[in-house]
């Protein structure tokens, strides 16, 4: 059996940085640190930096007095940020550059007066941390549909914004909605879109092409990790998603003479190889990388964790 891994796959810049900033704050300042919501959204990641001392949380009030305090990679409602200020607890913030970067569009958008609406999913966390963000309301829309429904008159100054692990795929159909339908409309460039969701989902449309099923590593709630699972189903492959190799059902591999193997953005590339060597014991496999972008990019961390050596 032929395994073809997808490149890039796996951990991008802003999960990188994200678990970097709690390794580093438990190194500082010990252990307990507190870390609002799941760091990534990975249970393996997360349990192995339970088990270092970071004890994660749902809402500030669970959170003691002076505790260190960290804000998970997806970002964090200005309410939030208030809260922890008020009650002076030391905050290291961990949200992703890029959608700090969707933050400030949002802001400079509704400062000009322009309606502002969101592509995104309703419920998730950076979601909900970008309508938090952004002092106006906020239109969210997943949909071609969701727009013909905007309760706004066709010539309304508005302007949108999107959820990074969204691609410029996921987007394009909704955003020629909107072009179609407001005739005063901005938004960012395409080269505003999250590289790393980009360039996976491209990574996986090359690999479906070669392969007769797809494994995508990841957890349940990654939507990243989701949406690769369901490009494979959109280009007619069994697609399945899997957090390690424990979850490789035998059946999936029947008649299968090549296995694509990609991963979230959140999902560490020692679970990939745990699903390689969990197909080594159903037969002999031959493992081999497609080529693809060779991801440098690196973001820089909070200036309370920086080391000399990593100050530039």
């Amino acid at each position: 059996m032929r395994v073809i891994m997808a490149q890039p796959r796996g951990f991008c810049a802003g999960v990188v940085r994200a678990i970097e900033i709690v390794e580093r704050s438990l190194e500082k300042f010990g252990a307990p640190v507190y870390v609002r919501h799941e760091i990534v959204h990975n249970r393996h990641v997360v349990e192995r930096l339970e088990r270092m001392g970071a004890v994660f949380v749902e809402e500030l009030d669970e959170i003691p007095d002076g505790a260190v305090t960290i804000f998970s990679a997806h970002g964090v409602a200005q309410s939030i940020i208030d809260e922890a200020k008020s009650r002076g607890l030391p905050v290291l913030d961990a949200t992703c550059p890029l959608v700090s970067k969707v933050h400030l569009q949002g802001k400079r958008y509704a400062s000009r007066g322009r309606t502002l609406i969101l592509i995104g999913h309703a419920g998730h966390p950076e979601v909900e941390g970008t309508i938090g963000q952004v002092s106006a309301p906020i239109h969210l829309v997943s949909t071609v549909e969701d727009v013909a429904r905007l309760q706004l008159p066709n010539d309304a100054p508005v302007a949108y914004v999107t959820q990074t692990t969204l691609s410029v795929d996921d987007t394009r159909g909704v955003i020629a909605a909107l072009q179609a339908r407001f005739t005063d409309l901005e938004g960012p460039d395409v080269a505003d879109i999250c590289y790393a969701t980009q360039h996976r989902q491209s990574a996986v449309r090359e690999l479906c092409a070669v392969v007769d099923l797809l494994l995508v590593v990841g957890s349940r709630n990654s939507s990243n990790s989701n949406r690769l699972r369901e490009i494979g189903i959109e280009q007619g492959l069994p697609s399945y998603l899997i957090s390690d190799g424990s979850e490789l059902d035998p059946k999936w591999l029947e008649g299968v003479k090549a296995v694509g193997l990609t991963a979230g953005a959140s999902a560490p590339e020692e679970l990939v190889l745990d699903v390689i060597e969990a197909l080594r014991r159903h037969g002999k496999v031959e493992v081999e990388q497609m080529d693809g972008v060779q991801e440098n990019i690196e973001f820089r961390l909070p200036a309370e964790l920086r080391t000399k050596e990593t100050v530039s």
